[in-house]
């Protein structure tokens, strides 16, 4: 078993080692390849994974069809931890954005290491807080700022994860995550262009200006990375969200 610090998860990464050890026999490492759903609204939640790399945007499916993103996790966080309220399904889909790779467990395992792990118990507490405060946050920005605005917070969300200037993204995937039609992300991405802060377009690759892309967003973009950089730093190892504090 790879010790505390050589592990690219936070949430992990935080656990003293004899706790890492109660869940070490169930968890195995797996590739997440990009537009991959690791669970869907509707399904039981099987297993629990903890990304090393990459990024999973977590998605509200609407009735009509349409879809919007209310968070995105990366190596800081897990997917499928409301599975430990009970055997419910899943309220959420949780698609790949960035392909990477994450620590992956069976929910009934995981629940055994909770149960006999206060260590545990509040590493999973401290994400639920952060997951809270980007629902909220997310939400508030929703329904308040124009979708422009919206559209530069999750690419700089995005670029946060992935640290990287070319981000793997369609538009066709923007528009699910913004919850708007296709014609008006294609608009977006114009007025973008034409601003700087996307400096070009391929077939699913945005390369962004970052501090222009910055400059076009709103202010939660910055809100959002301050509050859950504070919960995280105030309770786990320093694997900290990469372009946060940048």
């Amino acid at each position: 078993m790879i010790r505390p610090d050589g592990i690219g998860n936070r949430l992990l990464a935080a656990l003293p080692q004899a706790d890492l050890d109660l869940l070490a026999p169930g968890l195995e490492m797996v590739a997440l390849a990009q537009d991959e759903v690791l669970s869907r609204a509707g399904d039981p939640i099987e297993h629990l994974f903890f990304p090393h790399s990459g990024a999973i945007s977590l998605m509200i499916d609407m009735a009509n069809g349409q879809t919007v993103a209310t968070a995105i996790i990366g190596r800081e966080g897990a997917i499928g931890s409301l599975s430990l309220l009970g055997p419910s399904p899943s309220a959420i889909t949780a698609v790949v954005r960035a392909a990477g790779t994450a620590s992956r467990i069976h929910t009934s395992q995981f629940l055994a290491a909770f149960n006999r792990s206060p260590s545990i118990r509040h590493a999973i507490q401290i994400h639920a807080s952060a997951m809270l405060t980007q629902f909220q946050l997310s939400a508030a920005c929703n329904a308040l700022h124009p979708v422009q605005a919206r559209m530069a917070r999750w690419l700089l969300h995005l670029r946060d994860h992935i640290d990287l200037d070319v981000l793997p993204l369609t538009q066709e995937a923007l528009s699910q995550i913004l919850g708007v039609r296709r014609t008006t992300v294609n608009v977006l991405m114009r007025n973008l262009r034409a601003s700087g802060a996307i400096r070009s377009e391929r077939r699913g690759q945005i390369e962004i200006d970052r501090s222009r892309l910055t400059a076009a967003a709103c202010d939660c973009h910055g809100t959002i990375c301050r509050e859950i950089e504070e919960i995280f730093s105030m309770n786990t190892a320093p694997i900290p969200l990469s372009g946060c504090s940048g």
